[in-house]
């Protein structure tokens, strides 16, 4: 493999786009290096952990921009998008990361506010006399 894939993962609002290539380990997010760009040590970790699953985080370059959303959702489409990538470069890294779920799309949103209520699911107080 010595061209580089594309793959999109999301996750709420954010949407990341990865390239992936074979190269050293280094991860750049929207043109800066990943541990810049994600000041929380918890986030760093999630945007790798499927990288480190597959023992691969020395061998491919990941290349990033991601858009929407806040760092954490940042991280995780990030996680999403690289998992995909892995798998386009070699479909038998598949049940390994279905197994840790970083295959599955979290379709969990931020739930709309109804009307004749302050929010999504908190009612009005209600007075009975």
């Amino acid at each position: 493999m010595s061209e580089t894939i594309y793959s999109t993962g999301k996750r709420k609002t954010a949407v990341a786009r990865v390239w992936l290539k074979p190269g050293s380990g280094n991860i750049q997010v929207n043109h800066r290096p990943a541990d810049e760009y994600f000041e929380r040590e918890t986030s760093r970790m999630i945007m790798r952990q499927p990288l480190e699953l597959i023992e691969v985080l020395d061998q491919y370059d990941v290349v990033a921009t991601v858009a929407g959303g806040g760092h954490s959702a940042q991280a995780e489409a990030m996680r999403h998008g690289i998992s995909r990538a892995l798998i386009a470069a070699d479909p038998e890294r598949r049940p390994s990361l279905k197994r840790a779920g970083f295959l599955t799309r979290d379709a969990r949103k931020k739930e709309r506010k109804k009307y004749g209520q302050p929010g999504a699911r908190k009612r009005f107080q209600y007075s009975k006399r």
